[in-house]
């Protein structure tokens, strides 16, 4: 890194920036430390043992599903000669844009005692009730683990999918000179060099189940973020919310903990490596083995759902829907370019500041504004009621003690609270994006406009940000998607009578009745292919 500049409303502003979006945490964090014990040693000698046990048991359980598909798919992919290679290599992407309480209801409805499977075999079989035949039930933590795992394995399949590719392959020809088979030569070379990527994605996996609301809120599968969200609105204890917010955060930072620890001491293979790879050949019943898996997990992680959703879209969709989902999506519409491109603002703004400024601890602020993205929407709701309710009451008691009328729950009560939450969640995308961004733009071009007397707004104008206008408009998209699918925090922050598409589905699912409302969720699946495609595109290019 090089430092040019030493502009002291910039540094003022960064470290302003980074410390306004973590406050919430470390009031939540203080809330939860001074909150009442009553009702919090209430729920550890009830039902709190049992909620944690959950959350360990759905974590562990979606981890393993997850890296088996991940880690089995990307394998195939990138080892041997599977048919249609180029097809699922992008293919099995699109599990990433279903959201998981879509998948869950829709394999309910399918799967239950009246959906149309067991209607068909009580049918074929002549049965007449349940007790004359066993069918699995969907509706546990298994089956939530399940669903979690066909859209989250994406993750590990496309980090670790890259990871094979950029390995240096004279390492694994070296280890087949030594007499290791192929096989052998995969378990012993090639995973382990894969291990960082694996890691990484796996910590991602982690934090999107902990973070998971609806779909276990749906399966009726009690973990910490359902104990969150019935202590708050259940017992109206945002106190003892707070401190079950902080255990659910303290998991997430071992988490990363755990995942950056794993890391430590790993270094890359080579700076110039041979890719040239040598394909495991699949004799005919392993390519149809192997085939039949990669396809299941595109047909039941996409291909299936999106395809009954259609159905229902097909069958029940009349103007009022249509007109019931103009309202919701413009709402959707105005949370994600408000929170999108102030997220995308404040990445600019730190990302070029560790870049350009002399402070010795540039990268401080930069870091701290990305700690929002492993804190769940729930939490992240907490959160925010707990910073800005107590701020929009002293607001009301300033102005009245000014003779003037109170103006109500302008922060907490506004938009302004969910598009707040959003970017202090998502604002670890726009830096990461950001900064990949940067990271290519040629030291020399930043020193050429110093060296010609240019001053800081006018290199940024003419040389950094036309540079940086394709990273821009990705990572604005990458914020825009997110934010229009992010469901716990919307759901606890909103307004009264203000509904997004993600708010608007989750009552309707609850409801049993997505039905009404599948336009709205096809809607929102093809904003979740758009970072999809450009994900594909970049792997493409590398």
């Amino acid at each position: 890194m090089i430092a040019l500049y030493n502009t002291k409303i910039w540094k003022l502003l960064s470290y302003v920036i980074a410390l306004v979006l973590i406050i919430p945490m470390l009031v939540m964090l203080v809330g939860g430390v001074s909150a009442s014990t009553q009702l919090f040693l209430h729920l550890w000698q009830t039902v709190l043992p049992t909620y944690l046990e959950n959350t360990l048991l759905l974590a562990f359980w979606v981890l393993v599903l997850a890296l088996f598909f991940g880690v089995l798919s990307a394998s195939i992919i990138t080892q041997t000669n599977i048919v249609c290679k180029q097809q699922l290599r992008w293919l099995l992407l699109l599990p990433l844009s279903m959201p998981a309480y879509l998948v869950a209801y829709l394999y309910t409805d399918l799967f239950d005692y009246a959906g149309p499977v067991q209607r068909s075999l009580r049918a074929w079989f002549d049965w007449q009730s349940p007790n004359e035949y066993w069918f699995f039930d969907i509706r546990t933590l298994p089956g939530a683990a399940l669903m979690l795992a066909l859209v989250l394995f994406p993750y590990i399949y496309m980090l670790t999918r890259g990871a094979f590719e950029q390995q240096d392959q004279n390492l694994i020809r070296a280890s087949r000179l030594l007499g290791l088979t192929a096989k052998q030569s995969f378990f012993r070379v090639a995973l382990p060099l894969a291990r960082p990527a694996i890691a990484v994605s796996a910590s991602l996996v982690l934090m999107e189940t902990l973070a998971d609301f609806a779909t276990v809120q749906y399966f009726a599968v009690n973990t910490l973020t359902t104990a969150i969200y019935d202590t708050w609105l259940g017992y109206g204890d945002l106190g003892a919310a707070n401190a079950l917010a902080s255990i659910l955060m303290l998991l997430i930072l071992f988490v990363v903990l755990a995942e950056q620890r794993s890391r430590s001491g790993l270094r890359h293979q080579s700076a110039r490596p041979n890719l040239k790879r040598e394909l495991i050949q699949l004799s005919l019943g392993q390519q149809l083995l192997a085939s039949l898996f990669c396809w299941s997990l595109v047909v039941f992680g996409f291909l299936l759902p999106i395809i009954l959703l259609i159905i229902m879209a097909a069958q029940y969709s009349d103007i009022t829907q249509l007109s019931a989902l103009v309202s919701t999506g413009i709402n959707s519409l105005k949370v994600s370019v408000f929170a999108a491109t102030i997220a995308v603002f404040i990445a600019l703004l730190l990302g070029l500041y560790q870049r350009l400024h002399a402070d010795k601890y540039r990268h401080v602020p930069l870091n701290i504004s990305g700690f929002g993205y492993a804190v769940p929407g729930t939490v992240l709701a907490m959160a925010m009621l707990s910073t800005l309710g107590p701020l929009d009451h002293w607001l009301n008691g300033a102005v009245e003690f000014f003779g003037f009328t109170a103006p109500g729950l302008i922060l907490s009560g506004s938009l302004f609270a969910i598009v707040f939450a959003l970017v202090v969640r998502f604002s670890a995308i726009a830096n990461g994006t950001i900064i990949s961004g940067i990271k290519q733009i040629p030291q020399s071009l930043d020193y050429a406009p110093a060296s010609l007397g240019v001053n800081l707004v006018g290199s940024l104008a003419k040389v950094h940000l036309p540079i940086l206008t394709p990273t821009i408009l990705m990572a604005w998209l990458l914020v825009f998607v997110e934010a229009m699918k992010e469901l716990p925090a919307v759901l606890l922050l909103r307004p009264f009578n203000f509904e997004t598409l993600s708010s608007q589905i989750y009552q309707l699912i609850s409801d049993e009745m997505l039905e009404q409302g599948a336009l709205g969720a096809i809607l929102i699946v093809l904003f979740g292919l758009l970072p999809v495609v450009l994900l594909n595109k970049n792997k493409e290019k590398v």
